[in-house]
């Protein structure tokens, strides 16, 4: 047994996009992991939880991904740490004005790192997974 009473637990909600593989396999993850008072979210990318449309802006796919976030740790106060992900740089502005707006209400802010990078589903301009304290 782990020292502060249990192991690992997955965390799933309709809340947030668990999307299948083409073949219909589910991907090799989970949305979340709850261990002790902490939650770590999978990176979750800007697709509509039940529809899983993809906004073309990139405002829009800032506001679903952390959107998504939230649906998984279940209240963006609890979230105290981010790593961020966006395809271009040219991005960033945009993407500290969306931030900034979502976690206006939490005091401190999230510790946070950013990182551009190639993301693997096409067309997706943003991704970000979190740690929550929740218990």
């Amino acid at each position: 047994m782990l020292p502060f009473g249990g192991g690992p637990q997955r965390v799933r909600t309709d809340a947030a996009p668990f999307v299948r593989f083409s073949d219909g396999t589910e991907p090799p993850l989970s949305q979340g992991v709850r261990t002790g008072p902490f939650l770590f979210t999978s990176g979750q990318g800007p697709l509509h939880p039940v529809t899983h449309a993809m906004p073309d802006a990139f405002a829009d796919q800032a506001r679903r991904v952390l959107a998504n976030v939230e649906a998984v740790v279940g209240d963006r106060r609890s979230i105290v740490r981010c790593t961020c992900y966006l395809a271009d740089r040219a991005h960033f502005a945009e993407f500290n004005a969306v931030y900034r707006e979502f976690f206006a209400d939490c005091d401190p802010l999230p510790a946070r790192t950013t990182v551009v990078a190639r993301l693997v589903r096409e067309g997706v301009l943003v991704e970000v997974d979190a740690v929550a304290v929740v218990g």
